[in-house]
């Protein structure tokens, strides 16, 4: 396979402090294990992660933002689900 064709990979980096993987970029690489190891030399060279995920891009499917009114208003209807709906007692605090 030709550089020019390799695919691209959406990389996902788990800091230390962090709890879940975020963003970090975006690489092209011939297979999945290209991917992790250019990922970790490009996102990080300074010891900031402790795992990666590397996703081919084709696999990764997205709403429209013009489609987002229709996709989020039904949570608009449901009320019970936001915190500001409940009283908490004052006994409780850091909720």
């Amino acid at each position: 396979m030709e550089k020019k064709n390799w695919p691209l990979w959406e990389v996902f980096i788990r800091s230390r402090q962090g709890l879940h993987h975020k963003h970090a970029g975006s690489l092209h690489a011939a297979d999945e294990q290209m991917a992790i190891e250019n990922a970790r030399d490009v996102y990080t060279r300074r010891n900031e992660g402790i795992s990666i995920w590397v996703v081919e891009s084709k696999h990764i499917h997205a709403s429209s933002p013009a489609e987002s009114e229709a996709l989020f208003d039904p949570a608009n209807d449901k009320v019970y689900r936001h915190p500001t709906f409940y009283d908490i007692p004052d006994e409780i605090k850091h909720m």
